[in-house]
């Protein structure tokens, strides 16, 4: 049995335009970015259409960029694994993972996957950068340590922001 793609293709003698299969991903850090989740999504959808992408699944998480077993990522990697999509569609590179990136970027193109970065990175220094990272490290370890709306955690944030302002005046 030969596929009448593949006959379609012989007959003409090029290539027939292969359908390419998008996941959306959307995260947001908490609840009450909700708004932000939808206008993701919202945002997102428009962008595969545009591309004449054929939208697999909308997934998203609304949890820490950190964190390692959200719903949505765990199920974007079965997609991934099962060969199920072509192309991962994403606003920015933190929305998949605050770290690691270029891990799961190989990860996906081991199984022919690409992720599809929408909006670009904001230019940003090495020092800036830096700052963010321990930002958002500090505020996953106190979240885990005194839970993620707890006093002690909210207080330790803030006293690490102090600090990092204090070293940056006396630079």
């Amino acid at each position: 049995m030969v596929p009448e793609s593949e006959i379609e293709k012989i007959i003409s003698g090029k290539e027939v335009a292969r359908e390419i299969r998008a996941i959306i991903y959307a995260r947001v850090s908490s609840s009450d970015q909700k708004k932000d989740l939808n206008r993701q999504i919202e945002y997102l959808t428009q962008y595969c259409l545009a591309k004449g992408y054929r939208i697999v699944n909308v997934l998203n998480d609304v949890a820490s960029g950190l964190k390692t077993n959200r719903k949505g990522l765990l199920k974007l990697f079965n997609y991934v694994v099962n060969k199920q999509v072509d192309v991962v569609v994403i606003t920015y590179k933190d929305r998949l993972t605050r770290f690691g990136f270029e891990y799961l970027e190989y990860f996906f193109k081991e199984y022919g996957v690409r992720i599809e970065v929408v909006y670009g990175e904001e230019p940003k220094d090495a020092h800036q950068e830096l700052v963010e990272d321990l930002l958002a490290i500090i505020t996953s370890f106190a979240g885990k340590l005194y839970g993620m709306r707890s006093h002690r955690k909210k207080k330790l944030v803030q006293g690490f922001k102090k600090l990092l302002e204090e070293v940056e005046k006396n630079d």
